[in-house]
Formats: C-alpha cells, structure tokens, sequence
C-alpha cells in the first residue's frame, strides 16, 4: 500500500520543524567557533549496485586497506578549509585511517609543496559513527577562488558498503595500501570510478553566511555534461559570480534520478525529507535555487529502479510549498527555477499530454505566484522557439531531457546574481 504524497509532505513538514529545533547536530566533532561557507558540496546517497546506465561504483564492496583520492574544484576561496565526510547510511562505525588535502595538478597529481595532513580532533584517524557526519579541523590552505583540490582518505580497516554520490561526473582513483601522502599517481594506476565517497563537503572560512545551495535533480547535478569539465549550471553560476567580485560560494546539493515526492532506491531520499540535511544544514547557507518535480511527473513508469505512483500538479506544488516555508522557517530565501520542456519523439501522446499539462502547471504557479523571494525561467532559457516543448536542438545533450554545456550555461545566465 503506498502512501499517499500528502501524508509524505505532512510527515516531513513535522520532521522539519524538529530540525529547526535541534538545528545541524548531526556532526560528531564539534568545532571552536568559527563561521563556515560550503564551497563544494556533494549529496550522499545509500550504497547503490553498479548498472549499465550509471556505471560501475564501489558502493557496495567498500574499501579495505586502500586509498581514495578525490578531486574538487570549490566555489568561493578563503585561508582556512575544512572537510565533510559522511557516514550517513552505514550500518556499522567508519574508521578513517588517515586523510590529506592538496592543490590538485591534475588528475591524480598534487601539487608539490601543498599537501596537509587533515586532522580530526587533533588526531589523524577519526572514527565517525553510523548515520553521523563529521568535520576535520580546520586547516591553514590558501584555497583560491575556482581551485581544484584533491582529498585523499586512507581506510586501513574494512569499511564496509560506501555512503556515496552517484554519477559525480569525475574520475576517482584508489590504491592498494597507504598512499594518503603521495604526492604523485604512480600508486594510482588502477580501477577509476565516477562517484565520490564519503566526502560530503569542502568549507572556507567567511565572514558570514555566504553559500547559495543548488538543489535538484540531475539537472542541478549537471546529468550528461562533460565528465571533469565542471560544465553543471552550478560551475557557471560560481563563475559568474567571481567574475561579478561577489564572495558568495555555490554548493551543489544535486541527485541524479531525485525525486520530491516518492523515493526510488538508486536516486537518493526524497527532496521533501532531504532538504533539511542537504540544504538548509549546508555551512553558510542563504539562498537555495529549487528546482525538482520533473521526475515525479515520469517516474510512475518502472525506469529499472522500481515505480512510484503518477502525481498530480498540486501535489507537487504542496510539496514546493513545504520546501519553501521549511527555508523561510530558517531565514533562508528560496530562488523558484521552472521545469524544463521534455517532449521527445519516442514518447506516447496520452504520455506527454499527461506530463507536460503538470509541466506547465507547475511552472505556472513558480512564475506567478509569488511564493519565491525570487524565480529563474529555466524552461524559457533552453526551450526550442519553434516548439517551446521541447528542448533546443543546440542545448540538447542527446536524451531530449538534458542540456549539453551550453545548455547548462544557458541556464545560469538566466539566474539574477543579485537576488542571492
């Protein structure tokens, strides 16, 4: 018997309030005070099997005497950083050996003279309990504006199925033994992987609160942009803000296959019940750019990770509303961005009448109906003029659904840089 979205939304509105409450008390280690921006985040997901469509991942087998090495590039720069690393869905206490921070030189390459050993509590090994996250120490690193680092993290003893973000759109190296300090990628020479492990954020010291968290599905996740080309909408919009000399950071709190309503095991909690964690907890969080509801229109289809039932448009515009008051509840404002157009050719009419008359719906209420403190036409950015439809043929990716680069940037030029 499934239950009903209304009965999900009420559930989750209570489960919010609670975490107004008790505010982000999910971190093990607590640190001296001192104020936190996100610049690079990563939504975790349950251990998930390797398939055809995404690939293969390590989720399942975990890690035993190796090494994971992590390549990001953050938003917003500052002069002392921290970590995140989850353990929110293991089973059993993750023991971390040892872990490092340096200025990536490519690939699994460091740049010389960079490195730092990541503390936690003032010791190099962490044990961080199950369903728990924790942060290292902060660490004096001058992380440049737009900078790759790489994180290396050494788990000595079996850790057991990974918490992990699918479809990362990176290559992620592992080694046999301890090679947390290696400066070089000799050790490195084995299995890649496009995920990333347990490594749930990247802080820079600020002023004050100065993230702007994306939120979504794989349209926020950047799904079908180029792999290690930071080509999401979200790596366009730090750019622009850099360029505009504005201090704010972009944290990208994207699942590919999300939904707001329903959960499908391989695409992470529900937006509803995640917003909460990977939104409104983010360090520094200010604004959050909302985008989800495409998948709840499809996803009553059985797309090989299970079925969810078909929704209506005032469903998801309850469920918007729930996420909206959640953020206003904390002083965070939400920017509303549209749905995009999905028409394709190897859709079934009575199919895409049924979809895009929520679509449209939908979008209707997100553009007029003043609930946002402010609102990005996604739609309208990469709509085809002569059929707005459908996508674009120049912003199309190749699935009909997603955008290509240009698309993503397309996108993020529609985002008013000042109302964030």
């Amino acid at each position: 018997m499934s239950i009903r979205p209304t009965a999900i939304i009420a559930s989750a509105a209570a489960a919010l309030a609670a975490t107004f409450m008790t505010g982000a008390a999910s971190a093990s280690c607590q640190q001296p005070a001192m104020n936190w921006s996100a610049s690079w985040t990563s939504a975790m997901q349950q251990p998930t099997p390797s398939t055809p469509d995404m690939g293969e991942n390590w989720s399942m087998e975990g890690f035993s005497n190796q090494t994971v090495r992590q390549e990001v590039r953050v938003s917003g720069g500052g002069n002392v950083a921290r970590i995140r690393l989850s353990n929110l869905y293991g089973t059993e206490p993750l023991r971390l050996a040892g872990a490092t921070i340096a200025e990536s030189a490519g690939g699994a390459v460091t740049e010389p003279g960079t490195m730092r050993s990541l503390t936690f509590r003032r010791s190099r090994s962490v044990t961080i309990p199950a369903g728990q996250v924790t942060a290292s120490d902060a660490t004096h690193l001058h992380v440049a504006p737009l900078e790759s680092l790489t994180i290396t993290l050494y788990f000595a003893a079996p850790t057991g199925p990974s918490t992990f973000h699918e479809d990362g759109l990176t290559t992620t190296y592992q080694a046999t033994g301890d090679h947390a300090r290696d400066s070089g990628a000799a050790a490195f020479d084995g299995p890649t992987s496009h995920s990333y492990y347990y490594l749930t954020g990247v802080d820079v010291a600020t002023p004050g609160p100065q993230t702007v968290v994306a939120f979504g599905d794989s349209i926020t996740n950047g799904h079908n942009s180029t792999v290690g080309g930071n080509d999401r909408y979200t790596d366009a919009l730090a750019e622009r803000l850099i360029a505009a000399h504005s201090p704010l950071s972009v944290a990208n709190a994207g699942i590919t296959g999300n939904l707001l309503l329903h959960q499908l095991p391989c695409f992470g909690e529900t937006g509803i019940t995640r917003f909460g964690r990977d939104a409104l907890d983010q360090p520094g969080a200010r604004t959050v750019i909302l985008m989800e509801g495409s998948n709840d229109i499809w996803d009553y289809q059985n797309h090989g990770c299970g079925t969810t039932p078909a929704v209506t448009a005032g469903q998801i515009i309850d469920g918007l509303q729930a996420l909206i008051d959640a953020a206003h509840a904390r002083g965070i404002e939400v920017v509303g961005a549209t749905i995009l157009p999905f028409k394709a050719d190897f859709e079934l009419p009575a199919d895409f009448q049924r979809a895009e008359a929520i679509r449209e719906a939908v979008n209707n209420w997100i553009l007029s109906s003043g609930e946002f403190d402010a609102v990005a036409d996604f739609a309208a950015a990469v709509a085809d003029r002569a059929d707005p439809e459908q996508i674009n043929p120049s912003y199309d990716s190749g699935d009909h659904f997603h955008p290509n680069d240009a698309g993503y940037r397309a996108i993020a030029a529609t985002i008013d840089i000042g109302n964030l």
